[in-house]
């Protein structure tokens, strides 16, 4: 009995300076926080932007209300678009040079396959998909975001065909022409709004991924 009540002590202070270690861990660097809220507040100037330009010539038999729009006409749409295009552009890849050169892409969002994905939807489906380290991403938040990157690239490329047609001929007729390009960067800016739902609401899901985007720990 003595044994057991001189060691539980012990146990519970290394336990306890575990549970601390893990609670101070950081779970997003500075870096990738600075980076997460530039980004933000680019792509969200860019989509209310872009959704101004697009009343202007819409390519479907709708247009966006304009109290979600920016620029309030299409002069002003096209500054504030150029502007956070440029800003989302270097920040975009100052992110994924520093993803890459630190090796977090690899280490986040590599191995995936196809079961585990099917796995984990199964799970968030059901509510039963834990989120207990923050640290290590399931199958479905790497699949988000790679995809988000790939279409992150997409909506740039596209973006730029747009803007110098000419001088960049050769980027139009990866799209096929320039109204192909027209219609893919809007596809594009469709799944990004589709993301940031997703991506808003896990957050409110889980409200501890917020404030690690936010403080770090």
């Amino acid at each position: 009995m003595t044994s057991a009540t001189t060691s539980a002590p012990s146990t519970l202070a290394a336990t306890g300076g575990a549970v601390t270690g893990v609670a101070t861990k950081v779970v997003q660097p500075a870096w990738v926080r600075v980076m997460h809220w530039i980004n933000a507040i680019a792509m969200i100037m860019m989509i209310m932007s872009g959704w101004q330009i697009y009343n202007a010539s819409p390519l479907f038999d709708f247009r966006f209300d304009r109290s979600f729009t920016l620029g309030g006409w299409l002069g002003g749409a096209l500054l504030w678009h150029f502007a956070a295009m440029w800003l989302l552009m270097l920040n975009g890849l100052a992110y994924l040079v520093t993803g890459l050169a630190t090796g977090r892409f690899r280490r986040k969002l590599l191995p995936i396959s196809p079961a585990s994905v099917v796995a984990d939807l199964k799970s968030a489906l059901t509510f039963k998909l834990a989120h207990d380290d923050l640290t290590v991403y399931n199958a479905v938040q790497k699949l988000l975001y790679l995809g988000i990157i790939c279409v992150g690239i997409v909506v740039v490329l596209t973006g730029l065909s747009m803007w110098k047609p000419v001088q960049l001929h050769w980027l139009v007729s990866l799209f096929g022409d320039y109204p192909a390009a027209r219609y893919v960067h809007f596809v594009c800016m469709a799944l990004i709004c589709a993301f940031l739902v997703i991506h808003i609401l896990l957050a409110l899901l889980v409200p501890k991924s917020l404030r690690a985007m936010i403080i770090g720990r």
